[in-house]
């Protein structure tokens, strides 16, 4: 039985077919067409009927962002708003004729990374998201743990400080809203009255605004994972995203959660990802 995967992205849709022992037999990517619904829902039509067309038995999985309402089958929690309270799974279904698993894009990543990946010798896992939006996902055995109503491992909506920055998902002060790449761009030019991209930023901390404002995401970030440690207490953590490639979340940042765990023995691995930004469409796959 072939597989195809499809990662839908904030930027990228990402497609790709697997022989049944994960070999790799074609792959696309296109930009994901931005606030409309229909636009996205012909993207991904248009891309599994290409992939598979060289094969005729096969399933479909697919990693988006956000989950399934266990009550409406509605897209809920999505920081690509224009799913919100769309039946995605079911008009997907419809367009290409064929049963589809679908699962929130922290868990797809948690599944590959924990299955083929950076944490493959671990049982427990939570893998993080940083990037866009901040997400997390719950693998235990090689199993998603997606929880009672489908929100399992969403850390990014934590409230880590009261009456913090609003939030989209309608509350404030969630972890989201301090450490997502948007969120550490803006805290930027707050700072220095200057709009630059993560990576700028990354290049030019060195001075006192630069201190202040790595001094400020280090301890964002070590509360929000000590809190999932307290919670979870997870055999290793896996971090993915963008902000995955920030060296220092390996050494301080580990140093800043460490700190903050409820516990006389701290040494969860903080583990950087093996598979990339392709993570997602390998665990949509494994659905």
């Amino acid at each position: 039985m072939y597989k195809i995967g499809v990662d839908l992205g904030g930027t990228k849709i990402e497609a790709i077919l697997l022989d049944e022992n994960f070999n790799k037999i074609s792959r696309k990517r296109i930009p994901t067409p931005q606030n409309d619904y229909q636009k996205i829902l012909d993207s991904i039509t248009l891309l599994v009927n290409e992939i598979s067309e060289s094969v005729t038995n096969f399933t479909v999985g697919i990693c988006t962002p956000g989950a399934i309402s266990k009550q409406t089958g509605l897209i809920k929690n999505s920081n690509t708003q224009c799913l919100i309270g769309k039946s995605l799974k079911k008009d997907l279904e419809d367009r290409i004729n064929k049963k589809i698993s679908m699962e929130n894009d922290a868990n797809c990543f948690a599944m590959a990374e924990a299955t083929m990946g950076a944490a493959k010798d671990f049982d427990l896992i939570f893998g993080v998201i940083l990037g866009t939006g901040v997400g997390g996902g719950i693998v235990n055995n090689k199993k998603i743990l997606s929880g009672r109503t489908n929100i399992g491992g969403e850390w990014g909506h934590h409230t880590l400080h009261r009456n913090g920055n609003p939030c989209y998902c309608g509350k404030s002060g969630c972890v989201e809203t301090y450490i997502s790449g948007p969120a550490l761009e803006h805290r930027w030019k707050i700072l220095t009255g200057e709009s630059k991209s993560l990576i700028e930023i990354l290049s030019s901390i060195d001075n006192e605004n630069g201190k202040k404002w790595k001094d400020e995401f280090l301890k964002n970030f070590g509360y929000g994972l000590a809190n999932v440690i307290d919670i979870l207490d997870p055999d290793a953590i896996v971090l993915g995203g963008g902000l995955s490639n920030i060296d220092f979340l390996y050494t301080e940042g580990k140093e800043s959660i460490y700190s903050k765990v409820f516990s006389d023995l701290v040494d969860t691995p903080i583990l950087k990802n093996k598979l990339g930004d392709s993570a997602g469409v390998f665990g949509a796959c494994m659905l």
